[in-house]
């Protein structure tokens, strides 16, 4: 908002790429321009040629030839006329007043026009860009388009988030051309820039995920995004474990440290498979088992979170604090309380129990 204050034009500003129905790319439509072009120009020359005998040359004397029909063609289609090739007959002037001169029109019009669609799709541009930062509100940003980054987006987009409510920052383009063909607007920039951020609305973002590459990048970002938004709930991804306290002193809500995560998993699953199967099957997504947080329902107020048969309760949200479902302070559900749950994955196919298993 600043920066529109400013008075500063579109061009010196970052505008949000939005995404886009699949189009040809601007090289095809420049061709068909260029092509249409030529057959105007083709068709005068050839009205030209085919009458020649019509027409007279002021300054050669010599007659018509193709390369003075192509000639007469270019000066007269591009509206340069010399007047050193002149149409004599009556028919031929006649032709040239209903045919050529539409000819003529037709190529101004092409010109013109292809000039007037790169400054309007500038300004369409700019104008979408203040209609997309108008209703921004509560959105969520993904900072970070590579694979964490998308694991991310692909969970949102499953917990029913709105597409139109999930923003991508990411420094490399063709991250944020993927991000428009996933559906998704986003900018292009270092994160890290507040003129960028500002741009994106961070300061009326609900959730912002950081999924850098590098953890000294996550952490100038989460300290620039934490002062330009108090409130936002961030999420952040660090490599190394030893960082989780700079991140956290920066404004962090949450640190995964993604190297001890997958250390884990793997010395889980070295030790205790089934364990690490689990483990997962959890992090996956439309097999066995999901993690999921719901809003406890009627039927169960007043129930302990073990007597919850629907699912297998793993906490209880209460006044914004988790407590785990053993805890004495849940020993009896709310109306209000969200439950953390485990619970089969939609879609996933129900065993069939075998004649073994009954014996």
């Amino acid at each position: 908002m600043q920066h529109a204050r400013s008075g500063k034009g579109w061009r010196d500003q970052i505008m949000v790429s939005l995404p886009r129905p699949a189009s040809s790319s601007p090289w095809m439509e420049l061709g068909k321009r260029f092509g249409a072009a030529l057959l105007l120009l083709l068709a005068s020359t050839l009205i030209v040629w085919v009458d020649r005998d019509s027409y007279v040359d002021n300054t050669g004397q010599d007659g018509i030839s193709l390369i003075d029909a192509i000639y007469y063609s270019t000066v007269t289609i591009t509206t340069t006329g010399y007047g050193d090739i002149t149409p004599l007959a009556s028919h031929a002037r006649l032709i040239n007043a209903l045919i050529v001169t539409p000819l003529r029109i037709g190529f101004l019009v092409l010109l013109v026009g292809t000039t007037l669609q790169v400054l309007a799709d500038q300004g369409r541009r700019g104008m979408l860009d203040s209609s997309w930062r108008k209703r921004m509100r509560n959105h969520t940003v993904v900072i970070g388009y590579g694979t964490k980054g998308r694991s991310a987006v692909n969970a949102l987009r499953r917990n029913e988030v709105p597409v139109d409510r999930i923003v991508v920052i990411d420094a490399d383009e063709s991250a944020t051309n993927d991000a428009n063909i996933d559906g998704l607007a986003a900018f292009t920039g270092d994160a890290s820039r507040r003129s960028l951020l500002r741009r994106a609305e961070i300061s009326k973002a609900r959730e912002v995920i950081i999924t850098l590459n590098r953890d000294d990048s996550a952490i100038l970002t989460t300290l620039t995004v934490r002062q330009l938004n108090p409130r936002a709930h961030i999420v952040v991804s660090v490599r190394e474990h030893e960082n989780v306290p700079l991140l956290r002193q920066s404004g962090a809500d949450m640190v995964v440290t993604s190297s001890d995560a997958v250390g884990r998993l793997m010395g889980l699953s070295s030790v205790s498979p089934y364990v690490g199967n689990i483990i997962e099957d959890l992090l996956s997504h439309g097999e066995g088992l999901e993690v999921a947080q719901r809003q406890v329902s009627q039927d169960e107020v007043g129930l302990s979170p073990r007597q919850v048969t629907q699912d297998r309760v793993l906490g209880v949200v209460r006044n914004r604090t988790l407590r785990r479902y053993y805890d004495s302070t849940v020993d009896k559900l709310q109306l209000g309380d969200e439950l953390i749950v485990v619970r089969k994955a939609e879609g996933a196919p129900v065993p069939v129990p075998s004649e073994s298993d009954d014996e």
